[in-house]
This record gives structure tokens, C-alpha cells and sequence, in this order.
């Protein structure tokens, strides 16, 4: 009788076995209808900013159904070799082609520089420029000192704030994000590359709107004067009204005597005065 009862209750498992098996199976087949097979797909391990190396220990490879696979997806980690990316890529987003890139002329100044700006260099030195501490991704402040008497009169010497709260792209050949050029042995290159680094440099690219960056040339061109760079801090986007400093608002309280002296000069020459 135990015999009999064990026997009946085995083929009772082994019919019940069968049964989820042919649902799982049945079940399996109505997804893989629906979704798709699975298949592997590289996906970002971590945040990968615009212009990182990519390579393994930024990425990882999963399954997923075929019909939530993006278009142009990577499958393989080898496929992406040597590539950098082309914008930025979050923690756990596939990989695909457009999002990539390789080392070359398009990953230069000008992918860097936004849409309706310009990128325009000036030639700095250390006193100018911040002790040269000033780097890529920085911003800053641009000051000309302005005299349309050529020397002549003090009081038409003035220093003004031309510009405010200017993105620095690059100092010398340092830019924010760099990348060897292609043809270098980029893996270890980039790996070894500090972009905090400061440097020795001689000019500064700032990003200006067309009409600022006319009015750079302007100065730099005619004025005869330094351009000056005054650091500010990335958060501060504050930007005052600031009038023009003269020989007066420097002396204060002896800009009287100045004022004087001036109107003296310009008596005994037969000219008006200040």
C-alpha cells in the first residue's frame, strides 16, 4: 500500500513538474514573442562625461529582450576600443554609435564652443592672467584700459569692465576636456593626463557673442593698452553696472588738487578744462 501511494504521489510530481515546465515554457514563448530573445547589450558602469575615454572599467555588458535594445547599440566591450564619448552618457545607459567617438579634428576647440558663440584668443601675460593660474572651464572677467587722449589729458584715461563672467576654453594648447590628437597613443596618453594641471602660457580663448568678441578685436587692435583677466568664482552670476575708474575715483579725497593741477595745465595751453 506505501508502495502503491508513493508511486502515485512521484507520477503526481513529476505530472506537476511537467505542467509548470510547459507553462514556463509556453510563458517564455509568449514573451520572446512579444519582447523578443535576450540578447547582450554594453551599457555605461558609471557616468561618463563628454569627451572621457571609454573603456572597460566605465562599462558593463547585460541581457535584455531584443525589442528594448536601443538602434545602434554596442554588443561587446572590444568593439568600443579607443573611443571617447561624444556627449554624456549616465550610469546604466546602453552604448551606441552616435553617443561615441574617435580621437580627431571633431573632437578639437570647436566641439567645445556653444552654438551662436565664438571662440577668440588673446595674448596674456603672468600679471594679466591671474599669476597664470587661471585654466580651462574658469571664468573671468575681461578689463581694458581705455585712453582716447593718447596720453594727453588724465582725466580721459580710464579702466572699464568690458566684459563679464567669460568661459575660458583653453589656455595655450590646454583645453577644458582635451584629448590627444588622433595618431597618439591614446589609452595610456589619456589615462596619464591631468587637465588641473597649470601651465606656462601665452593666450587665452575665451567664448564671447559675435559682438563681443568684435569689440575684443577692437580694443586689442586700436587700443594700444593691456587686456586684463580678473578671476570670479564659476557659481557668481552676478554682473553689476560698473561705471569706468578714473585718475579721480583712485586719488579720493585728493581728486580736487588733481582736478586743479588739470585745469591749470590746460589754462596755460589755452584749451577748456576738464
Amino acid at each position: 500500500m506505501n508502495t502503491r501511494a508513493m508511486t502515485l504521489a512521484l507520477i503526481i510530481a513529476a505530472f506537476s513538474m511537467y505542467l509548470s515546465f510547459a507553462y514556463m515554457d509556453e510563458e517564455k514563448a509568449k514573451l520572446i514573442k512579444e519582447y523578443g530573445t535576450l540578447e547582450s547589450v554594453v551599457v555605461a558602469r558609471s557616468d561618463i562625461q563628454e569627451l572621457d575615454l571609454i573603456d572597460d572599467s566605465k562599462l558593463e555588458i547585460i541581457t535584455m529582450p531584443q525589442n528594448f535594445i536601443a538602434p545602434g547599440a554596442f554588443k561587446s566591450v572590444k568593439e568600443l576600443e579607443s573611443t571617447i564619448a561624444a556627449v554624456p552618457i549616465i550610469k546604466g545607459e546602453q552604448i551606441t554609435k552616435p553617443r561615441v567617438t574617435y580621437p580627431g579634428v571633431k573632437t578639437g576647440l570647436s566641439r567645445q564652443v556653444a552654438v551662436g558663440k565664438r571662440a577668440m584668443a588673446i595674448s596674456v601675460n603672468e600679471k594679466d592672467a591671474v599669476g597664470r593660474l587661471i585654466k580651462p572651464g574658469d571664468r573671468v572677467d575681461v578689463l581694458a584700459a581705455i585712453d582716447i587722449s593718447q596720453g594727453a589729458r588724465r582725466d580721459l584715461q580710464k579702466t572699464r569692465t568690458i566684459l563679464q563672467d567669460v568661459l575660458v576654453l583653453s589656455t595655450g594648447m590646454s583645453m577644458t576636456n582635451s584629448i590627444p590628437i588622433y595618431g597618439v597613443e591614446t589609452p595610456k596618453v589619456i589615462r596619464q593626463m591631468n587637465l588641473n594641471t597649470y601651465t606656462t602660457y601665452n593666450t587665452i580663448t575665451l567664448e564671447l557673442d559675435p559682438y563681443d568678441a568684435q569689440k575684443l578685436a577692437y580694443i586689442t587692435s586700436y587700443s594700444g593698452n593691456t587686456i586684463s583677466l580678473s578671476l570670479r568664482n564659476n557659481a557668481d552670476k552676478d554682473l553689476p553696472r560698473l561705471k569706468a575708474t578714473q585718475i579721480y575715483d583712485v586719488l579720493g579725497d585728493d581728486a580736487s588738487e588733481e582736478k586743479q593741477f588739470l585745469f591749470d595745465k590746460m589754462s596755460k595751453e589755452g584749451r577748456n578744462g576738464p
